[in-house]
């Protein structure tokens, strides 16, 4: 109600209860609606006294929301018989007496794993086209307060909790900033919008569908190529053209790796940041099609994460390997009415360049001669990976029906560590990878907002490694079934040919 409209209603409203009280006195059933009229007068009142004091509620500007996850996983794994660089190293220096150690196949179990995930999300509209959005998360295994739970020496990307996968590893049960950035929107009145800060750089698209998740807006990613949690900022435009509805692009920018002060005689002098940039472009943002062309570049990529602690000890940057560049396209289309329901359907596919320097992996004192994604012979590589689903949406049950399949060649590497996997982000598997998944959703009336939600979550995770190194860019992939042709296919980390994790969620979204 405009402030006119609010200071008439009251002046009518005042002078009808000026009425002698007499009048009414006959009518009950009119009493009782003068005294709502009267409560309404008075909160009228209030509104247009907070209006000239410049008040307003809470709900006004800040709004509040978030999630919580109870999951069980049940995950096994094959581990085939392999050379260990650390039995060949020290087979080396014994002399070679013998043949050269060989570790032998086995199995890896862990039959339940509980984990708790909680998460809150607040966005506070702080002045005109000004927000600042935020999200804190807290992940953990039941009865563990550290990573231990679900870290191995299988992957990279799992050997322990690091700056860009913290909320989305299962870590020390810590609260931490997901996410917090102020985005200034409509810039000089035109469609343009800058936002900077931790920025929203996981769980991106067509990743959500899986997740029960809303779809990102103009801040999400592709999850094909970024799964990060990112520090940085994106410079976006949205121009109104007819043709093209939902129309926009934007160039962002994040740091994976700050390398803080140097001197001339400091061990990091040699080392540089790390960053990222990317330009996106979604020429068709609407139900029926979404379209989205993104390409990526990373700079200086360093040869470990900084971890506190890990399943190799702790670790931070010792080199930089070289660049990388990233090409991506995605489609989503969402097609109602389908049958009895909706249905989903997303493909994706990308392709990574690799630009190696000559510095190699140092590790415990030992040149290991690994490089960006090369060993021995530094050049560049090329990888691919596809990316596959469909989701049916069943209207009149809210059942949820999914299957998805991705693959990646022997020298895909991307950006993922974030994936909210257990064994390691499926994205970044040298290999292929198939899911199946159904969600219920309770038939409960959503009460905090209109996206809340509570449902449960059933999936089968099978991964198919065709090669190693599985999101790591450190070292040239060997073919799994070649492992035991000869030492120098020795194995800094612990290979799998193949891993499976059967998996149920609660999930409420508030």
């Amino acid at each position: 109600m405009s402030r006119k409209g609010s200071i008439l209603l009251t002046t009518i409203l005042s002078a009808a209860l000026a009425l002698p009280a007499a009048s009414f006195g006959a009518d009950e059933g009119l009493q009782q609606k003068v005294e709502a009229l009267s409560k309404e007068v008075k909160a009228l009142q209030q509104q247009v006294q907070s209006q000239k004091e410049g008040k307003k509620r809470i709900s006004d500007w800040l709004t509040i929301g978030g999630d919580y996850r109870f999951r069980v996983d049940s995950l096994s794994a094959k581990v085939p018989s392999h050379f260990a660089f650390a039995d060949i190293l020290a087979w080396q220096l014994g002399g070679q007496v013998g043949p050269p150690p060989m570790r032998q196949a086995a199995t890896v179990e862990n039959d339940v794993l509980y984990t708790n995930r909680f998460g809150l999300n607040l966005k506070a509209r702080a002045a005109r086209d000004v927000t600042v959005t935020a999200r804190l998360l807290m992940y953990k295994t039941f009865g563990n307060g550290d990573s231990t739970a679900t870290s191995g020496t299988f992957f990279a990307d799992r050997i322990g909790v690091f700056d860009g996968t913290q909320g989305h590893v299962p870590g020390d049960g810590k609260l931490t900033v997901d996410q917090v950035f102020a985005t200034w929107s409509n810039i000089l009145d035109q469609p343009i919008w800058f936002s900077v800060g931790r920025r929203p750089s996981t769980n991106g698209i067509p990743s959500h569908l899986r997740q029960n998740d809303e779809r990102p807006g103009v801040s999400g990613i592709p999850a094909l190529l970024v799964d990060y949690a990112f520090d940085g900022m994106t410079l976006g435009y949205a121009p109104d053209i007819e043709a093209l509805p939902g129309a926009y692009a934007k160039l962002c920018y994040g740091r994976g790796f700050e390398n803080g002060f140097t001197t001339s005689s400091s061990a990091n002098t040699n080392l540089r940041d790390t960053d990222m940039i990317g330009i996106s472009v979604v020429p068709y943002d609407t139900d029926p099609l979404f379209l989205d062309v993104q390409y990526n570049r990373g700079m200086n990529i360093f040869d470990f994460p900084v971890f506190a602690e890990s399943t190799l000890g702790p670790l931070r940057p010792a080199a930089d390997l070289g660049d990388i560049d990233w090409l991506g396209v995605t489609a989503l289309s969402t097609l109602k009415k389908t049958g009895p329901g909706t249905l989903n359907l997303f493909a994706s596919a990308a392709v990574s360049k690799t630009h190696p320097n000559a510095n190699t992996v140092v590790f415990g004192g030992v040149d290991t001669g690994a490089g960006l994604l090369h060993s021995g012979v530094v050049e560049s590589k090329t990888g691919n990976a596809i990316y596959l689903g469909a989701r049916y949406d069943i209207t009149a049950t809210r059942t949820k029906i999914g299957a998805e399949f991705n693959r990646g060649s022997k020298n895909w590497i991307t950006f993922v560590p974030a994936g909210d996997d257990i064994w390691t982000s499926k994205l970044g598997t040298r290999g292929n990878v198939y899911e199946l998944y159904a969600i219920q959703e309770f038939n409960a009336a959503p009460i905090s907002s209109y996206v809340s939600k509570t449902f449960f979550r059933v999936g089968f995770q099978y991964y198919d490694f065709e090669y190693t190194g599985t999101n790591n860019w450190v070292g040239a992939p060997v073919k799994i079934s070649e492992l035991t042709a000869s030492p120098l296919n020795a194995q800094m980390l612990t290979p799998l040919s193949r891993a499976t994790d059967l998996y149920a969620t609660l999930e409420v979204k508030f």
